[in-house]
Formats: C-alpha cells, structure tokens, sequence
C-alpha cells in the first residue's frame, strides 16, 4: 500500500483528526503539548519516529539524561513521566526509558529529568546528593538513570522498604561501582534505615561492632569502616517535591476526550479516542501496528530496520484500560501496563483465599524477573501476548493455564481460548488482520490445582529466558489422581509449547515415583530440539524441561501432603528443590586505616575523599563527548562495516543511499590525504577497508548526512558484493590451520625434565576462558572540528589515549601532530577498551571533517560498538603439571592460546602479561610457559583491565585445584603450601621483596571465619540433594608497570593564577577512577593548600604532549610522581616570599612572587626506575612493584537448573597506603564484579560464519544488583606502605579483577559436590565463565543423561567457542 492510500484514506477521518487542535501546521499533524521539567513545550510537527531521549538532548539541549544501549537494557536513559489520570483523579508518576518512549506518545504529560530536580549551583535534591557522597558515581554515566529511578520510587512511596529500592533498579546497570555504594547510599531513605546512629549494643555502631559481618580479626585503634557520614545528608523531605504543572492539570482535566494524528516522513502515528474508532482505522489499515510502550516496536524499527507506516496508539481508550472482577476471574483490558496488571494481582492474592490466587501467584513470579521496572511501566499484557515470542515469560503461564481472549473487530467479537492453537507459527498469532486483542481472562484456580512458574536465564534480573515453563495439575478431589494437567514451555520451539502427549499420557494416573519416571521419559522424546536450534545450549535446554518438571512433582506432592492426601513423603535432602528463589538484601563491610593521628585536617591524602566530579555527574552536569553543544554546521556520521568475516569487496553501489534525506556524502579510502594504513603498535591496520574484509563489523566507508538518523537509515541503504573466502574464526580453527601472529613468546625458568622426573603424580589439563565485551556505559564517540587553517583540527575524543588518537589521525590527515588536538574531558568508563580500538572510530571522523571542512560527530550505537570495537582475548590453556604427595608443584609446563582478531593490536603485550602471571602467587621451581596468539577473522581483540593476566592466573588456579582434586586434598591447603614466600623468584627472575601475601591470606581467613564456613558447607551438602554450597579462598599478585618500558613515563604542567587559583594538568585520563581527584590530593599535600583552590579542566594533548595511555593500573603512580615534582618546584620558587612573609596567606605568597616575576608555572616529568625486561635472556626487571589480594568466596548452586547465589565474599586487598579509601575500594568492589561477569556470566555468542550475536545487554549480561554478594567485605590491608610509589601507595584499577575467580571455583566445588552423589570424583573441566548451562550439565544426574548431546560435526551449532 502507498503512504497516501494508507493515511488519507478519506478526507472525513482526515479532517476529523485535524479538529481539535488549536492550530495547524499544515502538516496534517496536530499540537503536542507536554511539560519538561515545568515548562511547557508545544511541539507543531512531531515525527513520530523521534523518541523522547533524542528531543531531550538534541532539541532541548537536556544532555544530563544519557544513551546508553538504545533498547531499554541500561537504564541510562531513564526519566520520569507523570500524567493526571481523570477517572482515578490521581496524580501516577512512573520511570521509563526515553529512548523507547516515542515523542508523540507524550501528550499532555509531565516529564521531569535529572537536570529538573536539583543542580549543582540550586540546590541538591537528596537523591543526587546521597548517591554522590556515598561514592555511588564513578565514571557518573549511569547515574542519571539511576537517580532518576529512585526519585520515581520516593514519588510513589516516599518510605520504601530495600526490596522495593532493588526492584526499582532491575532495569539500571553500572560497570563502574559493582553496585554496592549506590544501595548503601540509597539505603537511607528506606525503612531499614542506613546508620544506626550509634544505637547498636552499648551505644556502638552496627557498622563496626560486628552485627553485620563476622569479623574475626583483632581489634585496631586506628581501623576505620566508615566511607561516609549519613548525619551529613540535608533531610529528605517529600512535602517539597516539584509540583504537577498547574496549567497541565486545567489542560488534562478540561479536555475533551479527541484523537491526535502525528505525520512524519515515512510514518503516520494516530490515536483513536474511542474503541469503535481503533477498530474502524484497524479495518481500513490491516497492517497497521499497535503500539502501546514501544518496548518492541521501538526495538524492531531501530536493530531489525523494521519500517511501519502506520502506527496505531490505542493507549488511552477506556476500554482497552479496564479490569474487571468476573465470577471466573480477573479481566484485564490489554493496553493495562505490566506494572498495573502485578499491582491488581498482589492485591487480589492478599484479598482472595489463597486456593484461587495460584494462577495469579504464577504470573507474579513471572513479573517479578521481567524485564526492568522502566518496561514494566510502560509495556502492555496485550502487546507481551501479540509479540508471540517464543521465549515469552508469561505466554506459558497464560497458556497452561487457560486464559480466555476477546478479540475484536469492527464486525463483532469472538472470545478464544490461548492455547497450542493461538500460536500457529513463529511471531504469529490467531489473529485476522482486521482484529484487536480486547482483554484477557486470567481464571481463578481450584481447590485441587496447583500451578508453579519457572523461568531459567543467564541472569536472575532483566533478562531475557532461556527456557519457561508453567505446570499446571488439577486433581479429582481428595485423591492424587491426575484430572487434568498442562506443561507449557518458552523457549523450546519457534512457539509456546503445550507439552501435550506427556499430559495425556498422565490423566487418571497417582502423582508419585511411577508417575515420575513416565513423565521425564516422555518430555525427553516429545521436547526435543534441533541440535542447530537458535539460542543453542541444546542439551541444557532439553535437560531443564525435565529438571523444572521434577522440581514441580516436588512442589505437588508436598501441598498435596499438607492438604492430607496420602502421598509419598518428600524427603527432607530433597526439599530445597522446591524453595522459590527470594533475594536477600545485601549487607556489606569496608574496612581501611584511618589517617594517622596528628595529620592535618587540610591534608586529605589517605582521607575517603569524594570524586571531585560527582556532584557534576548526579546533576547531569558534567559534560562528556556527546553532550558538548551542537555546532552551526554541524554534521553527523555513521559507519558502513562488513557484514563479511573474510571476503574481497567486488563492488560498493552508494546510489541509494547518496539520495536519501539529509545526505552529505560517502566517504571511502580514497578520500584519506594521508596514511591509510593505521594501528596502535603495528600498522597493520586500516583506516578504512580496501578490497577486503578481514572481519565483520570492518569499517568499509562512512556516510555524512544532516542527522544520526539520516546519516544510518542511508548506511544501511549502501550495497557491498563481496566474494566470500573461508574465515578462521576459533582458536581451534586456528590452531589447525596454523594461524598465528609471530613472535611465538616463552618464558622458561629450572629444569622441566628433572622436575617432572621428581613428581609422584603427573596431570594434564585444559581450559577456555571466554572473551569479555568491555561495556563501558558511554560508547565510543568522537566529535572533529576543522580549524580552518594549516590543516589544524580539534577533536573531542572519549578516548584513554589522547596522544595515540592525535598521532593516527595526524597520519591518517597527512599533517605533522602538532596541527591536531586532541581533548579529553572524561569518559563514561574505560577499562582498556578505548585505549587503542578509539581511534578506529577517531580516524574515520576526522577524515570526514577534513573533506567537508565541517564538524562531524559520531557516538557508537551499542550494537555497532560491540560489533565493530573488540574486547577481552579469549584464552585456551593446556598445562601438565608434575607434584609430590603433599601437593607440591614442582613442575610445570603451560602453553596459552589467545584469539587475537584480524589485527595485532596489543596482543603480543597481553600474551606477554598472561605470562608473567601464569604461576599467579605460587612459587614453582621448574616451570615452562608458551603463548601463541591466533590471527583470526574477528574484530581485533584489545586491551582490557587485567590485560591477560587474568588469563594467564585463571590457568594457573584451574590446575592447583585439579592438583587438590585428584590427592583428594582440600584445595586451600594446596594452595598454602604453594604460596611464594619473601625473597624467592619469579619464573622471569625477579626477586619478591615486601610480600604480603601470607598477611592477606591470614587475614582473609580468618576475616571470612572459613573453617566455620567449611564445615557448615559440609554439613549442609550432606543434607541437600539438589543444593549444593562451595567455598574457595584465591590469592592474586599484579605485576605493576607498563611492560614496554618506554611507556612508564609521565608528566605534569601546573599553573598558579595570581588569585592563587591552582590549574593542574597531567597526561592521564578521567574515566571514574577518581585518577583526577587523587591528584588533586596530590597536589593539596604538596603546596599545602586546600583541594577546592585546584582544578583539572581536561586532558590535551596542547598542554601535556606524549602522554602514555592511562592503562596498566600505573596512571596515579605515573602522573601523581610528576604531579608532586611539578609541585614541588613552584613550593621551592614560593619558599622566599613565605620566609619573609611566614604570618602571610597563599595569596599573599602568590602575589609577591608575581610581582617579583618569578615563574608560577612548572613541568614536572617522572620515569619508572630500573625497568627493563629481556625476553631472550629472561633477565631484568619486568615490574616496579607487585599487588597482592586474597578473596574468599562462598556459593550455593541449584543443582538441577545451574542458578546460583553468591552468599559472601570477603576480600583482603593490599594498596600500601591508600591514597583515597574511598576510591580504592570503590576500585576493587568495581574490578570484582567485572571480574565476577567475565567468570560467571558474560558470555560472547558467535555464529560459526564469525559474525557477534550478542549486541546489547538484551543478549549480553553483566551482572547486575542480584550478582552482589550477599555479605561482602572488602578490607585493605594495614601497615603496608609502599615505598616504590607516590605517598606510599600502591596501584589498583586491575589487581583486584581476579580475585572473583574465588566465586568459580567456589562454583566448581560445589559441582564436586553434585558429582559425588552421582558416584563421580576427581578433576574435570569446567570452562569460564561458570555460566547456568555448564553448570548444570557439569552436574551430572538422571536428568542429564535422559538427553545427551549430539556428536560433534553432526550439525552446524548456533553458535562457536571462540
């Protein structure tokens, strides 16, 4: 149908939908009027592709709300809406995310972002003061969103309980804080309360006196656990909230019911305001969407190119809205939310007797883990029915048990029953064209029905399933014969599935073992699965059919007990299968050494100082890359990349795209003045692709157009032919063709033949370690201004190499470095992914900028970052390890392969560090370590926090344990024994001074109570079947120092004004490691005067040139030995004036200089000392210092799903004399809980073609506020000053990342565990990360040998281990 057709079909429905209005723009459109924090906006022609973020930010120039993923995943975006609701006459104030909210769907509402609610030179509102003196803000990109979800909250409920805090944050992830500061600091407003205030025992403080955390350790004087004061927070006071618009309220109560037509370029959005007038256009318009959150529409128009040219807004007819209370059940209309649908059903379930509420206990389970809170606000039941996703959480509980559907059109209705009918295909429904869904009947259960509701996902919060399933049993009264049964899968099929032949074969059968047996074998014939089915994880998925049934059989045969049936007794090592899974609150501990008596109040070295830009960050004031205005001529870019892993490029057709709207021009190789050839050590790289493509997601070319929007739609719209070669996409396939970057580097230390001669017993062993997407919440972005003259151009760049960017694209702009600027305000989050693989995007843009001679922007969509950017190097590892009786390692001999990608990058350095690392703490006399790096055809891997040490140590503990295993040893004790002690060697020769490993191991011990710990686990194993507990205690030493020498260098520009304001610059990077407020604290010390007359404007490239990346932990050492020497120069140069002048002020002392004309402005430089490592001679010192951690983890495992829980961990960190306690352990909480994703849960899926599945955090999980520990303690350790750094402190951006392999191999033990009662012991392979699917198919039982795995080069898989 044309646009015409569809939107005009006749001129009386046109000009009825113009009425009302108060003007015409001549658009056809009518007035939107909404409110932004107060005012009043009045928008003339809305298109109705536009969402609420993109006005925000670039219309109203609103940044403080951000972009995060673009589909609802991240909560960066979050605000709040509120509306008058007429027919409650209530005020509703919800959270949802404006960048699915579409524009048009605003009327006459009230929005109010975080700039709207409190500002740094107003006033603070509690909320964003609170997160912010709590060191909830790190690099400060989330906290918007955050802040924003809990002012939402604090509308509705002004006294939450901490479940309803946690429940409001399901939809928002930080990468930065690992979440701990942010409940704590929110934790405040609840009833729960924060501090006692000095109430607990004997006026002690429950923070300190042990009832929150077994601490074992004797007491200090000086040991303090407090990181901020909640006596300091102004008072939260809801009276004094921003009112509702009056003028809105006159406007909503006064208008008459009217429908709005909003026209658009390539879309019509209308909405009716009456059902009989949705039915009417859905007849004229079969095709039409309906639209009510967006939370799908949203995402098929923007990931899957999806146009729709009608959209239908049924949001606000009445009718679509109701909830009735019928005899048989609750109606509810299908445009009713998510959030009101779990509303009506909690209060059903505490008004009604409980043997009617069982279906509606179900759906709330459901709800419970849906999505986050922002979707659930906003997403229609309708629309969750209609998507008919086959791995739709609440299709099976609607489906299983019964539900009732009024459809409609304009000829009548018809009421349907959902079930195996209603889904004819995939995404398709029994639904004609012309038809609405009207309600849904969600039926009142029977005395003798019992219904439970699973649902299995890499991540308890916000994700989506792998596998659902809702049973249903009806029994004939008072016996425990079966009268009617329903299984109802997601996630099994390309719909939802009624398992119908098992349920038939059931009927008139006694619920008990026999009934059992039958039914599991039956579900493994009827629920199979192709082993090339998409989403893979075939065998899990098969098995959990069956493990989530038995846990049912469970569950039934207890209530059936409690109701006096006579049914076998479940027996109590059983009965934990039958617990539903409720989160317990975490409670946490910080332990640091207060400043020693005596310090000067004006000196905050070692104080827990907040982040100088936190304040900015929780009033969406502080600028980053993508919030500096618009300028006049401003253009915007977008990629073109390679949908190709290998091919040659045959031709580029760019005709299309060069006429579509908006459109500038293309850019391609030819249009590069200088180097195409680019690349961060080696340039092996280019700037943009010529004649082929070496992976996907290779940058190809560019388009330039007047919007992001245009400049996409146009990208996509360019046709490439490509003549496709075979890719080399695994290590495996790599280590087959033999494909590998060269040098091959090796590290030998002793005599492996005499060692392995030695040993009692000899093992062998491999492992995978996953790669890890860094995550970073603000994607790369880059904005170039030509200057105009002498090839001089500016960039703005987030970017953790300024002077890397400024050198590639002098080269690509064939002009010297100094005509190009490089400037870094800050980053919204780094670790290692921005350091080289920036400039893939920098280079591109400036190259554009320079042929228009124009500005050109462009900030990365999640997907295309995560396509285009690379990440962590996945590893495999092959060891043989040789050891004594008493588990001594003697001999060891480990060979390492990484993925590298389609170009070196930093592989070799990160090759080199897995090395250096690949004894982690343990001292091995013989040893041998190979790293080969695979060139692949994936995106480069890069740099990323840890930089291959993890890696390297992950090998290393894999074999300690099977070392433990098969002795039948407990793994701590082998690991103790291993330990290095002072004075012993590396493999690479360098002598351990100032060990602190036994210090953190003893502490952490006994901090942790893990003897208690263990036997309790053991007891509790003994007792549970399908629940198992694990308990691992891991050590971790960091090699600190750039290992290319050359980069350990730094320096420092400082200026004092004559007003005695102090502007310090140094060539490190702001990315939420607080690196500028530590050197602010610097430099407070040195000069003697107060933080607040210092300030860091931004990194540039113009006032401190060759800087180093801020990477390698090293940047507060580094920049803070060139701060404290440019610092120290300016004190000597003011020293006269203060000699004469000793009562004088700073000022004065300043002034006189001046006058004096002595320079106020000094450089300092700063090298690493005696570094220098020689690969070939296997001499020299690779380090300046080492880090030293130790972290106990305990878990508890569902056996029969691969869920687990993270109960404790307690974590002992050694980082010398903190320079900021605050920061620091806000630096290991944010590493471990990296490092917790990259062990446990973030998986990288991708197809056998090369091509990256997982591109968002819809299909990529980093843990969220559920993955926390329970109890978690982080103590750094006291009395360790470190004398080979600034203050004596020690570096701590990377060590602590590994110490969350304490959770695996807690996980692994407690697989053990599960193993053993299937008769199975010794060492086995479980590779990174522990996800839910290797979990339970490590755990091997009855269930998983029912369905085994297809063999191997029978079927192409879904998806490959890279």
């Amino acid at each position: 149908m044309s646009d015409g057709n569809e939107t005009m079909a006749d001129t009386k429905s046109r000009s009825r939908y113009r009425s009302g209005s108060g003007s015409d723009s001549g658009s056809g459109s009518d007035e939107l009027i909404f409110f932004v924090n107060g005012k009043k906006v009045v928008e003339r022609n809305v298109d109705p592709e536009m969402t609420l973020l993109t006005y925000l930010r670039r219309k109203l120039g609103l940044t403080g709300t951000k972009l995060g993923c673009a589909e609802g995943g991240c909560g960066a975006c979050t605000v709040m809406l509120s509306r008058y609701q007429t027919h409650t006459q209530q005020l509703h104030h919800y959270a949802v995310n404006a960048c699915l909210a579409p524009l048009c769907s605003l009327h006459l509402v009230a929005v109010t972002t975080v700039e709207g609610i409190g500002s740094v030179v107003r006033k603070l509102h509690p909320v964003q003061e609170r997160i912010a003196k709590a060191h909830g803000s790190q690099c400060g990109f989330c906290t918007p969103g955050f802040i924003m979800s809990m002012y939402a909250l604090l509308r509705n409920n002004p006294t939450p309980q901490m479940c309803d805090v946690e429940e409001a944050f399901q939809g928002n992830l930080c990468r930065c804080t690992g979440y701990r500061p942010i409940l704590e600091g929110y934790k405040t407003f609840t009833v729960e309360g924060g501090c006692c205030g000095g109430r607990g025992p004997e006026n002690s403080c429950c923070v300190t006196d042990g009832t929150r955390a077994g601490d074992t350790s004797e007491e200090h004087a000086d040991e303090a656990t407090s990181l901020f004061n909640a006596a300091d927070f102004a008072p939260f006071d809801p009276t004094q909230e921003v009112i509702f618009p009056p003028e809105l309220m006159s406007l909503t109560k006064g208008q008459r019911s009217r429908s709005l037509c909003f026209h658009g370029d390539r879309v019509v959005w209308l909405q009716p305001d009456s059902l009989d007038e949705l039915l009417t256009l859905k007849w004229k318009h079969p095709d039409a969407r309906l639209v009510v959150g967006n939370t799908e529409v949203g995402i098929e128009v923007k990931f899957k190119n999806m146009v729709y040219p009608v959209i239908l807004a049924p949001a606000f007819i009445p009718e679509l809205n109701t909830v009735t209370h019928t005899e048989h059940g609750i109606v509810f209309g299908a445009a009713c939310t998510l959030s009101h649908v779990g509303a009506v059903l909690r209060q059903a379930v505490e008004t009604l007797p409980p043997h009617q509420t069982k279906v509606f206990l179900a759906v709330l389970e459901q709800l419970r883990w849906f999505a986050g809170q922002q979707i659930r606000n906003v997403a229609a039941v309708g629309g969750n029915i209609m998507t008919a996703s086959p791995i739709s959480d609440l299709n099976p509980v609607f489906m299983a048990s019964g539900c009732k559907l009024t459809l409609m059109d304009k000829d009548g209705s018809r009421v349907v029953p959902m079930d195996d009918r209603f889904f004819p295909g995939y995404r398709r429904t029994a639904l004609r064209p012309q038809e609405i869904l009207i309600s849904i009947e969600i039926p009142y259960s029977k005395k003798t029905q019992f219904v439970s509701a699973f649902k299995q996902s890499p991540r308890r919060e916000d994700d989506i399933s792998i596998v659902t399933a809702v049973m249903s049993v009806t029994f004939s009264p008072g016996t425990n014969a079966v009268e009617e049964l329903r299984l109802s899968y997601g996630g099994m099929a390309a719909t939802t599935l009624l398992a119908k032949k098992t349920a038939d074969r059931l009927l008139g059968r006694c619920w008990g073992e026999e009934l059992l047996q039958e039914a599991c074998s039956s579900l493994a014939e009827e629920m199979t699965l192709d082993p090339s089915a998409p989403g893979g994880m075939v065998t899990y998925r098969r098995t959990l059919t069956l493990s989530l049934f038995y846990k049912f059989y469970l569950t039934v045969l207890q209530k059936l007990r409690q109701q006096g049936v006579n049914v076998d007794e479940v027996r109590p090592d059983c009965l934990s299968a039958t617990e539903i899974y409720h989160p317990e609150t975490p409670s946490s501990v910080q332990i640091y050494q207060a400043v020693p008596e005596g310090q000067s109040q004006d000196d905050v070295v070692g104080r827990p100082m907040m982040h100088l830009s936190a304040l900015k960050q929780v009033t969406g004031e502080a600028v980053y890359c993508d919030d500096v205005p618009l300028y006049e001529n401003e253009l915007y870019l977008s990629l073109i990349t390679s949908s190709k892993a290998h091919a040659r490029i045959i031709s580029i057709d760019t005709s299309a795209a060069e006429g579509m709207p908006g459109v500038v021009c293309c850019v391609f190789a030819d249009d590069v003045p200088g180097s195409n050839a680019t690349g961060p050590i080696e340039h092996d790289e280019t700037v943009l692709a010529v004649h082929k493509v070496t992976c996907v997601g290779h940058i190809i070319g560019a388009v330039v157009a007047d919007t992001q929007l245009h400049a996409q739609r146009a990208a996509k719209a360019v046709m490439i032919e490509y003549e496709e070669l075979q890719p080399v996409v695994t290590i495996q396939e790599a280590i087959a063709a033999q494909s590998f970057y060269q040098p091959i580097r090796s590290i030998q230390r002793g005599d492996l033949e005499a060692g392995f001669k030695q040993a009692h017993h000899i093992l062998e062993g491999e492992m995978h370690i996953g790669g890890q997407e860094h995550f970073y919440l603000e994607t790369n972005v880059t904005l170039a201004v030509p200057r105009g003259e002498d090839g001089e151009m500016e960039l703005f760049v987030s970017t953790q190499s300024p002077s890397k960017t400024q050198f590639l694209v002098s080269k690509a702009l064939g002009v010297p470095a100094n005509r190009v600027v490089v400037r870094v305000k800050r980053m919204g989050g780094g670790f290692g992914g921005k350091e080289s693989r920036a400039t893939v995007l920098s280079t591109v843009v400036a190259v554009a900028a320079n042929k228009l001679k124009r500005p050109v922007r462009c900030m990365l969509d999640r997907d295309e970052d995560m396509l285009i950017t690379g990440g962590r190097h996945p590893f495999y590892g092959k060891y043989k390890v040789g050891f004594l009786n008493s588990g001594k390692i003697v001999a060891l001999d480990v060979t390492f392969y990484s993925n590298a990608g389609n170009s070196k990058d930093f592989s070799l350095s990160i090759m080199e560090r897995a090395l250096f690392h690949m004894e982690n703490s343990y001292s091995v006399a013989n040893i041998r370590g190979t790293g080969f790096m695979c060139r692949t055809n994936l995106p480069s891997n890069t740099a990323f926090r840890g930089f291959g040490g993890p890696q390297g140590m992950m090998i290393a503990e894999s074999c300690i344990t099977d070392v433990a295993q098969s002795l039948g040893r407990p793994a701590e004790e082998v690991r103790r024994l291993n330990l290095y002690v002072e004075g012993e060697s590396t493999p690479y020769n360098q002598i351990l001074d100032q060990l602190t490993l036994d210090c953190c191991w003893d502490e952490c011990l006994s901090r942790s109570g893990y003897q208690q710990r263990r036997s309790a686990i053991d007891l509790f194993n003994r007792h549970n079947r399908w629940t198992k507990r694990g308990l691992a205690i891991v050590p971790t030493k960091f090699g600190i120092s750039f290992t290319a020498a050359f980069l350990n260098q730094a320096a420092a520009l400082v200026h004092i004004y004559t007003d005695g304001s102090v502007l310090l610059t140094h060539g490190g990077t702001e990315m939420g490691q607080g690196l500028h407020t530590k050197m602010v604290q610097v430099a407070s010390r040195v000069l003697d005067i107060p933080c607040s007359k210092i300030h860091i404007s931004e990194t540039s490239t113009n006032t401190v040139p060759n800087t180093s990346p801020t990477a390698a932990s090293a940047s507060s050492d580094l920049n803070g030995a060139a701060v404290q020497k440019a610092c120290e120069i300016l004190v000597k140069r003011l020293e006269p004036y203060k000699a004469t002048n000793p009562k004088g002020s700073w000022e004065d002392w300043v002034k006189a200089a001046y006058f004096d004309r002595v320079s106020l402005s000094s450089n300092g430089f700063y090298k690493t000392p005696d570094l220098g490592y020689n690969f070939d001679s296997n001499s020299g010192r690779a380090f300046n210092y080492f880090s030293y951690g130790v972290a106990c983890s305990e878990v508890e495992v569902d056996c029969l799903t691969g869920a687990h829980k993270n109960l404790s961990t307690t974590i002992v960190m050694d980082v010398g004399h903190s320079l900021n306690p605050a920061i620091d352990i806000g630096q290991v909480e944010g590493a471990f809980m990296q490092g917790l994703g990259l062990f446990t849960l973030e998986e990288l899926h991708y197809s056998p073609q090369g091509f990256l599945l997982t591109r968002g955090p819809g299909s990529y999980k980093i843990p969220a506020f559920g993955d926390i520990p329970t109890q978690l303690t982080v103590s750094l350790l006291r009395d360790a000053p470190n004398d080979k750094a600034i203050f004596s402190s020690k570096a701590v951006g990377e060590p602590p990342l590994f110490l969350a392999s304490s959770v695996f191999y807690a996980i692994k033990d407690a697989v053990s565990a599960a193993r053993e009662e299937s008769g199975i012991s010794g060492p086995f392979r479980l590779d990174s990360p522990a996800s839910a699917e290797r979990i339970r198919n490590a755990c091997i039982d009855q269930f998983t040998r029912m369905c085994p795995a297809a063999e191997r080069g029978t079927f192409r898989p879904w998806s490959v281990q890279v």
